[in-house]
């Protein structure tokens, strides 16, 4: 006597419900990282040996929601006003390096700015009193 099968190969719609929704919450922390990390990457890149290192934040669902990158502010130095102004420049530069700054961005380049601007206001009032022998 043949054998008949009789096993149905059944879809529990709860299950597939879970499998869609665990795909859609991969694509989205990959899409999530994937555009942080690019952001964050640009300030890292432009920001040299004053920026430290890519942090990426997660949510409690551990979806990532922001991310930083420190970058060492430049300080005022009476003897060095150009380093100031030098390095003011590479915080300017690594904040409005992404695509899309944020709010916060802008927030470091308005500090690396007046940092500048109190950089080259030492600098212009030094230079005149400095005897320059060219030869």
């Amino acid at each position: 006597m043949a054998g008949i099968n009789l096993f149905y190969n059944f879809t529990n719609p709860f299950e597939k419900q879970k499998e869609q929704r665990k795909q859609q919450r991969d694509a989205l922390i990959k899409k999530n990282y994937d555009e942080i990390y690019a952001h964050e990457l640009a300030h890292k890149r432009a920001g040299g040996d004053l920026a430290g290192t890519i942090v990426i934040e997660r949510n409690a669902d551990g979806i990532p929601f922001a991310g930083h990158v420190d970058i060492k502010m430049p300080s005022l130095n009476p003897n060095n006003p150009q380093k100031a102004i030098d390095d003011a420049n590479t915080v300017i530069r690594s904040a409005m390096a992404p695509s899309d700054p944020s709010a916060q961005d802008f927030k470091v380049k308005a500090q690396a700015e007046n940092i500048k601007m109190q950089a080259q206001a030492l600098k212009s009032k030094t230079t005149g009193q400095k005897l320059d022998y060219t030869v």
